[in-house]
């Protein structure tokens, strides 16, 4: 008597699982009529979206380069009370932080005048190669951001154009060889080659800026420190240290790449990185059959309890 509902339970089982697949067949033409709309509604959002082009630059850690250089002098400076600074710091991941750092990219998108290009693209001609604003926010012939109806300028603030930056330019960094991926999003190949290129000039001169200027203060240092010895022992010490920092100065001019060698230089892209059309045409696709069938299985259910 005990296995009479087990054997009842599997038969209303298989019942209710043919049911359900009667149910999807007869509703076959409801589903199909869901993937097609929903696939044409992919279709047509996929063609609406911009191109997005992809520019990248390997890079790989300069040797020599930074405020290590230091050598056997450093402990020198040790024995004569003075810290140099630079021990156990690693330029390279230092440099990838200021690349990302909300003051540097500031001042990068100042300096280059890029505000427009990051914030009032409306396209990208490819037969001129020319970036079309949006003449609502910018003038391009003049040059300057429009107003509202209150008279208040559209030039975005800092914090929203440093936002936008970060969000299509991404810094990452290979543990297993050291080499260093700097990539760049945007309508305008041409754009997304010549940011990446200005990002790894800028940061190498940012950083042999301030390796020049924290050298200057250390040889400002040791110069007042031997005029404050008389012994000549301490004064020798000294004067090997300001070689080391004169020597630090001259190196960080001898070559544009400071920080960074450039491995694999940003190029224009050819091809488009986004947006993935078939991609998006496949899921909207796969979305409207799927949502076909959960209308087709509530109305075959919703019809079994109609009284009449």
């Amino acid at each position: 008597m005990n296995e009479t509902p087990t054997a009842y339970q599997a038969s209303d089982d298989e019942i209710d699982l043919r049911v359900l697949f009667k149910a999807i067949w007869q509703g076959k033409w409801i589903i199909l009529l869901f993937a097609v709309a929903c696939a044409i509604a992919g279709i047509v959002y996929a063609k609406l979206q911009p191109d997005i082009y992809d520019a990248h630059a390997t890079l790989a850690p300069k040797d020599g380069g930074g405020s290590n250089s230091g050598g056997g002098l450093q402990g020198l400076a040790s024995l004569a009370g003075v810290n140099l600074g630079g021990e156990g710091s690693n330029q390279t991941v230092i440099a990838q932080e200021v690349l990302k750092s909300r003051a540097f990219l500031s001042d990068f998108i100042e300096r280059h005048q890029y505000a427009p290009k990051l914030a009032a693209v409306a396209g990208w001609n490819p037969s001129s190669g020319e970036i079309r604003y949006d003449s609502e926010r910018f003038d391009p012939e003049n040059n300057q951001w429009q107003t509202n109806d209150q008279g208040q300028s559209l030039k975005p603030t800092d914090w929203t154009l440093v936002n936008q930056l970060r969000s299509a330019f991404g810094v990452s960094s290979n543990k297993n060889t050291g080499m260093v991926m700097v990539n760049f999003q945007h309508q305008s190949p041409v754009f997304a080659r010549e940011l990446v290129e200005n990002l790894v000039r800028d940061i190498n001169d940012h950083m042999r800026k301030l390796d020049v200027e924290e050298a200057e203060r250390s040889i400002d240092y040791l110069e007042n420190k031997i005029q404050e010895t008389s012994i000549a022992g301490m004064q020798q010490v000294f004067f090997q240290l300001i070689e080391t920092e004169t020597r630090k100065v001259m190196l960080a001019y001898s070559s544009p790449e400071y920080v960074f060698k450039t491995i694999d230089p940003a190029v224009v892209p050819q091809v488009p990185s986004q947006p993935k059309r078939k991609l998006i045409v496949i899921v909207a696709t796969m979305a409207g059959g799927l949502f076909g069938v959960l209308v087709v299985l509530l109305r075959s259910f919703f019809s079994k309890r109609d009284p009449e």
